[in-house]
């Protein structure tokens, strides 16, 4: 795909940083001078995505001791740097209903306990994401809305877009999609991934550089999902994770498991079976020319191949999307829109007073470092 062309354009105006002393206790807001800088935006006409990019100019590399020394007092390899994908559109809902207040407060604590000034690229869903899998499966999100309204509308982009982050959809695919091809592009960068969404489609893309953070509405905090995480929940590795939901099925997405035609074969014979073969082409094709398990499993691989094969194709992230990852996207940025942006939009459209205090509590307060939480027992399966 050609490079996109690239304008200059100013850029809404940018509140100053406060000082650090000023920073350490929180403040009201109050009124500050502003000042312009530039900003520059992507296009394309040629290309379907949407996308905006601000391009700070780096601040100067900083590594803890810890990171410098490793054992013994030897050097120590600075950790990768990261990049975040966010995945916009389930932030825009509380429950099945739209709700700007929950994106802001999402938004609020990914900026500030998350993040931090970590690489941001937004990704929405494009015009038309889930046609194909909907012709390979008539079922697959059958009970969701489609249509005008049903994702993230302008003020959204816009307020993403004005904190410095770049935004990218690209119609006919799923956000799924352009994110699995970026992360893609962004590993062969040398980087690591952390991709933010309550989305399990992502865990099969989980690995040592790639891990999800998830907000979790019962803590109110986004909540860190590792290999570890994957690998004690599941007990078995991530690579195998596209095999297992084809047996198991998605049920949130309208994507039957086996279970439904074979009411014995359930989660922990397909866990046995692909430890054993590694994924569902080599367990289908060894069950195919040799017994491999019990009769009844043995049984259901022969005589519902075709039904795996579809459930491999509709829930398989693609990773050929038409979009090219541009450096600058890399760039640290710049966070010095966020408090004034957010507090503006939680104010405009607030939803409820106790999200709106919550957001604007994590927004006036010194950003914390970056955390860990727990894994909570009922993380999504």
């Amino acid at each position: 795909m050609p490079p996109p062309a690239v304008s200059t354009a100013p850029v809404a105006p940018v509140v100053a940083s406060s000082s650090s002393a000023a920073a350490a206790a929180p403040r009201r807001p109050r009124s500050l001078r502003l000042r312009v800088t530039p900003y520059a935006s992507v296009s394309s006409s040629s290309s379907p995505s949407t996308l905006a990019v601000s391009i700070p100019p780096p601040p100067p590399a900083r590594h803890s001791r810890k990171q410098l020394v490793g054992r013994d007092g030897a050097p120590a390899k600075p950790a990768k740097p990261r990049v975040f994908f966010l995945d916009v559109n389930p932030l825009c809902f509380r429950g099945s209903q739209r709700s700007l207040g929950a994106f802001a407060r999402w938004l609020a604590l990914f900026f500030a306990h998350v993040s931090l000034r970590d690489p941001v690229v937004a990704v929405l869903d494009g015009e038309g994401g889930n046609e194909y899998r909907r012709r390979l499966l008539p079922s697959y999100k059958a009970h969701r809305p489609r249509g005008p309204g049903t994702g993230a509308d302008s003020r959204v982009i816009d307020v993403l877009r004005e904190c410095n982050v770049p935004v990218v959809r690209i119609d006919g695919y799923e956000a799924d999609d352009v994110v699995a091809t970026l992360t893609e592009q962004v590993l062969q960068k040398g980087f690591r991934v952390v991709i933010g969404s309550p989305d399990k489609d992502f865990k099969q893309l989980i690995s040592e550089d790639v891990q999800l953070v998830m907000p979790i509405p019962e803590i109110g905090r986004w909540s860190f999902y590792t290999l570890r995480h994957y690998v004690a929940q599941y007990k078995c590795d991530p690579t195998a994770d596209l095999s297992l939901r084809c047996f198991i099925g998605d049920e949130a997405d309208g994507v039957p498991g086996i279970q439904h035609l074979v009411p014995g074969f359930g989660r922990k014979t397909a866990v046995k079976l692909l430890k054993k073969h590694g994924s569902l082409e080599n367990l289908l094709n060894t069950a195919a020319v040799r017994t491999v398990g019990k009769d009844y499993a043995q049984d259901a691989l022969v005589k519902h191949a075709d039904y795996l094969w579809k459930n491999y194709e509709v829930l398989s992230l693609k990773r050929d999307v038409k979009v090219q990852l541009d450096d600058r996207w890399l760039s640290t940025r710049d966070s010095c829109n966020d408090s004034s942006v957010l507090s503006d939009f939680i104010l405009k459209f607030n939803e409820g007073q106790n999200i709106s205090e919550d957001a604007r509590v994590e927004l006036e307060s010194e950003r914390a470092p970056n955390r860990t939480f727990a894994v909570p027992e009922n993380m999504p399966k």
